[in-house]
């Protein structure tokens, strides 16, 4: 729907300028000599559907000055955009339409290019907050916007739910994909620092001096290529939650300035001699077994005990028969409506075929497998055959070894979240040709952390026979 303006000025010369110049631009233009007359137009639509979005005003009128015009448009509807027009170009008059409620003005004689670019940004403004605001709606959901019926998420929910509100640090646990990171962020959402910052980064996804600047922050000069002072995502996260995502991945070194974090709640900037205090609630997640970390040394025990005082683990996605169904219709009406396109559904026997796959991925792979499938699919209902991945699989009597080393596992006891990551680690490097930077975008982490990652499961392409 186009932007509606209303040009008031004295002049009719001037409103029928404006209102073709601007009507040549796509916007729905109306017009009026009469400030009065204006004001009652304001106030019989402004509760409609009709109503005015943007008011271009002259500031000197005989019958009402601009600014009491501002004022009195204002008080019908303060949401109101308004754009004064003035011949006399002094910064007292300029100033005073601003404190009204003016967003911006332009002096005559002006250029058109001017009056143009004056309701872009007004309209890039309005945007924006929409955006902000959408995006409020959605944080203030907090648990509500979770999709699931299995009893086991509904009861990490509830638990999630009655530990938001205090300053709890908690530890998640899960495979890559669960959904560690949009539960944070609902915790966060429900929590009393819901009006601060939520900051996420990836441990793993840095190496070691640049995850110490990129947490704490350095001061000029404190390395080379330290320009300047730079702020930490501690010092940037202050009042609100920071996400400590792979913290399994965290060299000792920074796992010796993290515990002095959680310790005394204070942070040093790199090459600083100074602590500095930072009011932060700690999330950490981590797809690894941190109490076989700290048997082997790879993991602080102290750190670990102080991360570990509200542990919750999120089950994997083939645990959860049930919400698969529910995820996947959920998934398809999002994304169908993202790329504006008619609603696709998916055929039973394509349901069927994903209750019955592993998900190695977990929600993650779910989700973007039926992305491609509303992008590529060309009818309104998703088949087996729009989802070459599954069933190609379910024809192929040939299991890779991956697939039996995770099937193995459930069959057994629950395996350990360091078996699952490997064999998913294997399983996607061998269905990408071991073509690494590709493996690591279907795995949703950095390059980096793959080669780490590959290193320490000494995983290795398997030779010709």
């Amino acid at each position: 729907m186009p932007t509606k303006i209303m040009i008031i000025d004295d002049e009719n010369s001037m409103c029928e300028f404006m209102r073709i110049m601007l009507g040549k631009e796509g916007y729905d233009v109306c017009s009026d000599t009469s400030p009065q007359n204006a004001l009652k137009t304001l106030e019989n639509i402004q509760n409609s559907e009709n109503k005015i979005d943007l008011v271009i005003s002259d500031l000197m009128m005989p019958e009402m000055s601009g600014i009491e015009l501002l004022s009195k448009a204002k008080a019908i509807d303060p949401n109101l955009d308004f754009i004064v027009m003035t011949a006399f170009a002094s910064v007292e008059t300029a100033i005073e339409a601003l404190k009204k409620g003016a967003y911006d003005y332009v002096t005559k004689p002006f250029k058109v290019d001017e009056v143009k670019l004056a309701v872009k940004k007004i309209e890039e403004n309005k945007k924006i907050k929409s955006e902000n605001q959408m995006l409020k709606q959605q944080l203030s959901r907090g648990f509500e916007g979770f999709i699931t019926d299995d009893p086991k998420v509904k009861k990490i929910i509830d638990l999630a739910q009655k530990v938001a509100n205090s300053d709890t640090t908690i530890l998640m646990l899960g495979e890559s994909g669960v959904g560690k990171e949009v539960l944070a962020k609902a915790i966060h959402a429900e929590s009393g620092r819901c009006h601060g910052p939520f900051i996420s980064v990836n441990c793993g996804a840095l190496p070691e001096p640049l995850l110490e600047s990129e947490l704490f922050g350095h001061v000029k000069g404190s390395f080379t290529g330290a320009f300047k002072n730079k702020q930490g995502l501690f010092s940037a996260a202050d009042s609100g939650t920071i996400l400590l995502d792979e913290i399994g991945e965290t060299p000792p070194s920074i796992q010796v300035k993290l515990l002095r974090m959680l310790e005394e709640k204070t942070i040093t900037p790199v090459g600083d001699t100074k602590s500095q205090i930072v009011d932060v609630r700690i999330i950490a997640a981590t797809n690894a077994n941190l109490e076989t970390m700290v048997k082997s040394g790879n993991f602080r025990a102290d750190l670990y005990y102080r991360l570990n005082v509200f542990p919750i683990t999120i089950p994997p996605l083939r645990h959860r028969p049930d919400d698969i169904r529910l995820l996947a219709n959920y998934f398809m009406k999002r994304h169908c409506a993202k790329m504006e396109i008619t609603e696709k559904e998916l055929a039973e026997e394509t349901l069927e075929l994903l209750q019955t796959y592993r998900w190695p991925g977990n929600v993650r792979q779910l989700e973007n497998m039926l992305e491609r499938a509303v992008l590529l699919s060309k009818g309104t209902v998703i088949l087996p055959n729009d989802l070459p991945e599954l069933s190609d699989k379910a024809a192929d009597p040939k299991a890779t070894t991956t697939s039996i080393m995770v099937q193995a596992s459930d069959l057994n006891q629950q395996p350990d979240l360091e078996t699952i990551e490997k064999a998913y680690i294997y399983y996607v490097l061998a269905q990408n040709n071991w073509q690494k930077s590709q493996a690591a975008k279907v795995l949703g982490i950095d390059a980096s952390t793959l080669y780490r990652k590959i290193e320490r499961y000494q995983l290795q392409v398997p030779t010709a026979k």
